[in-house]
């Protein structure tokens, strides 16, 4: 069974918040900002902007779908 983009774009926006707080406290451990944290801080933007990407696109799906059933 596929995933629905609802479900892929909750599980991307939940590892964008821990890739987050992983960057924080790696800054707080170390007080400065290293190598590893920029990764992090990367990784999280990446996967939060996947995550709101896969919510408009099912917001988008849902709305075509709508319209589709509202016409037939």
């Amino acid at each position: 069974m596929r995933p629905t983009p609802l479900f892929s774009g909750i599980l991307y926006f939940a590892l964008g918040i821990i890739f987050t707080i992983l960057a924080v406290r790696d800054v707080q451990i170390n007080g400065e900002w290293g190598i590893l944290t920029y990764l992090f801080v990367l990784i999280a933007t990446f996967d939060i902007g996947n995550g709101i990407k896969l919510f408009h696109f099912h917001f988008k799906l849902k709305t075509l779908q709508n319209g589709r059933k509202n016409n037939s």
